[in-house]
Order: C-alpha cells, then structure tokens, then sequence
C-alpha cells in the first residue's frame, strides 16, 4: 500500500528541515573536543515530539541527505561525506534513530511527562550511545576519553534542551493541527 505526503505534511516537514538546518549555526566550540555544543539536538528532539515517526524519519533523512550533497546544514555550517565520517558523524546517525524512536514512544496525545521521559531516557541514551561508539570508532580515543569527548560535557544541557523542546511542543502542535485542518493551506484573515 502506497502512502503519499500530503500537501500539510510536507510543508511541516520542509519547516522542520529548515529549523535544524538553521540550529545548526547556533555553536559554542568546546576547547577539549572537536564536537561543538549546537542547537541542532534541541531541535530533534522538537521534530520527534511534534511529527509523526514517518514524517520524523523523513524529516531527519532529507536532514541528512542535505548534508551529504554539499549544503551548509551541519554543526557551524558544514557539510560533506567528510564530515559525516568525522569523530561527529555519529550525531547524524544518531539524529535520525533517536528522532524516530522518541516520535514512536511518546504517544499521541501531548503529555510534557512522558514526552520528557521518553527524551530523557530513550533519546539522549540512544543519540548519545550512537555518539560514543562512533567517536570511538573513528579516533584513537580511549573509551573513556572518547566518553569525556562527545557524551559527558552535553548531558547538562541536554536536559535544558529536552525541557525546551517539551514547551515548544504544544504550540507548535496546535499550529500544525491547524494546518492540517486547512488541507495545507494558510488560512486567509478577512477585514
């Protein structure tokens, strides 16, 4: 059975790819690791808590693919095959699994407990964990220094971000619900 986008989904997922796209501009380099804390995990946690898994999934691979063919979408505007099988090419791994997984668990109707639990204890392990073996597998890293590299420093600060994304997601998901309503159209305000 075939399953089309409709005109609604693809406009949220075009916003969405945008979102992150952008997020990843926003970078504070760590001196004692060559991953950089960004707002891109900010923003996969919000696709996960505000998309379908399909439309997540979607949304993360033309994230990803993006990446791959040369655009800017990557942490502090990089891109490339070169980036991607660099120490934090494990993220983007990791961005789609986690997305998805968080978009499959969280249930259907907003609930800021389970939608923080499940980031918390599904998302951050899963990205996190993808992250850590990659780094690993790349570098001559130790695990516990490649632990120290691309897992330890953002755990703070993921949990602000998850928080962050869990009161974004209301909001967004009534503009979406609205949009859905509309068959995808903007609803036009008569004076």
């Amino acid at each position: 059975m075939k399953s089309k986008l409709t005109t609604a989904q693809i406009t949220k997922i075009a916003l969405m790819i945008a979102f992150v796209s952008v997020s990843s501009y926003i970078i504070i380099p760590l001196p004692f690791t060559p991953i950089a804390i960004t707002g891109q995990t900010l923003v996969i946690n919000l696709i996960a808590m505000v998309l379908t898994p399909k439309e997540a999934l979607f949304t993360t691979c033309c994230y990803w693919m993006l990446g791959f063919v040369g655009a800017p979408v990557f942490s502090g505007g990089t891109s490339g095959p070169g980036k991607m099988l660099g120490p934090s090419g494990g993220y983007c791994v990791g961005f789609i699994i986690a997305a998805v997984l968080i978009a499959w668990l969280r249930g259907k109707k907003y609930n800021p407990i389970r939608y923080s639990l499940v980031g918390v204890f599904v998302g951050m392990p899963t990205l996190y964990g993808i992250a850590l073996v990659w780094m690993k597998l790349m570098t001559d890293m130790t695990w516990e220094a490649a632990f120290v590299a691309s897992v330890l420093p953002f755990i703070p600060l993921e949990l602000v971000k998850i928080a962050g994304a869990v009161l974004l997601a209301k909001p967004i998901q009534s503009a979406f619900y609205a949009l859905e309503a509309t068959g995808g159209k903007v609803a036009e305000n008569k004076l």
